[in-house]
């Protein structure tokens, strides 16, 4: 199975803190030692890491050093790694996207599924998406 990681699991994996640190660590372990199965990202969840990392840790942290992070996170995954180029259009949404809270979400599943991924995610509320087990 291939998986697009979403922002909530790359915060919730680069962030020891995080509640969910221990969650998403097994998983990806769980992941990296499967048969086959890419482990991706795309420009959406990559920013998303980004921001939502400077943010917590109130400017502590710079964007080069968050950056550095997610680089050495991602790299960590070998070949199991891939980067999904953002080929879908802004312009169509899933029946269940209504709101503007849900466009990322939305969009995201939409990606993960033009190229045979699943989107996977701590947000159980996504229509489509992988939750993590507990």
């Amino acid at each position: 199975m291939n998986f697009l990681l979403d922002v909530n699991i790359l915060v919730a994996w680069g962030w020891q803190d995080h509640c969910d640190h221990q969650r998403t660590v097994r998983w990806i372990a769980t992941q990296k030692t499967a048969i086959k199965g890419l482990l991706a990202t795309s420009a959406i969840p990559e920013i998303g890491f980004v921001r939502v990392s400077v943010q917590r840790s109130a400017g502590q942290i710079g964007v080069s050093e968050v950056s550095m992070v997610l680089t050495g996170m991602l790299t960590s995954l070998g070949e199991r790694h891939s980067f999904l180029a953002d080929d879908v259009s802004g312009l169509q949404w899933p029946d269940w996207c209504r709101s503007a809270a849900r466009t990322t979400d939305g969009h995201l599943v939409q990606l993960a599924k033009k190229h045979d991924f699943l989107l996977a995610t701590l947000d159980e509320g996504i229509p489509g998406a992988h939750l993590l087990p507990t």
